[in-house]
């Protein structure tokens, strides 16, 4: 007799999840809904919704907050580049990200448009209202990043950002709060200039404020 072994509900309830993260019904830094209202939209009940949850966090998929509820942190981790990153150095991430980061930057420079840059405005703006709390700040810092690599339109690219996300947003918050006040006039200055550069189409400058930037967070980890 075939045995038919099924697949537990809070796996399944973690899969609906991830897809309608993936479909961008949630974006980069966004609140999911309470476990009341996911509860019913996903055939499963509140303790479900919670070991779904735990399993999309592990993945380093979704991240709770004590008080605040449950955030976006990444919108994919292929299984396979995920297990690499969870392993490599924070400074490792940075110098990866380092090389797709300036490259993406110099191709949104030429082929944003203008929705594009409303959205990389909205991010700066998202940025700069975070600075009181380090996982608040590193969410918004990640979605204006994103932000970048996503008026690149190259999917390879935005991939591979996606990919860095969970390591480097796990390190960057410990990081921050370790090593006290952050989100600097100075620093968010450095993100104004590179949406000004990709704003005002020059490439070889929106690079090089990444370059300088993320070179600045090697040498400082380094």
């Amino acid at each position: 007799m075939e045995i038919v072994r099924r697949e537990p509900l809070a796996d399944r309830a973690a899969d609906l999840l991830l897809e309608r993260i993936r479909s961008g019904e949630w974006p980069l830094g966004a609140k999911l809904p309470g476990e009341t209202t996911l509860g019913p939209q996903l055939g499963v009940g509140r303790s479900t919704v919670r070991e779904a949850v735990r399993r999309l966090a592990g993945r380093g998929v979704l991240a709770s907050r004590q008080g605040a509820g449950v955030f976006v942190t990444a919108l994919d981790v292929p299984p396979e580049r995920g297990a690499v990153l969870q392993r490599a150095g924070i400074v490792h991430v940075l110098q990866a990200r380092l090389a797709v980061e300036s490259e993406a930057a110099g191709l949104a420079a030429r082929a944003r448009t203008p929705s594009d840059l409303r959205t990389l405005r909205r991010a700066l703006a998202g940025r700069a209202a975070h600075r009181d709390e380090a996982e608040g700040h590193v969410d918004a810092d990640t979605a204006f990043h994103r932000a970048v690599v996503a008026a690149a339109h190259n999917p390879v690219l935005l991939d591979l950002f996606d990919s860095f996300v969970p390591r480097s947003r796990q390190a960057m918050v410990e990081m921050l709060r370790i090593g006290g006040p952050f989100g600097s006039e100075a620093d968010q200055d450095v993100h104004a200039a590179l949406a000004d550069a990709v704003g005002d189409r020059d490439p070889d400058r929106a690079r090089a404020v990444v370059r300088t930037h993320l070179e600045a967070l090697v040498a400082a980890l380094s």
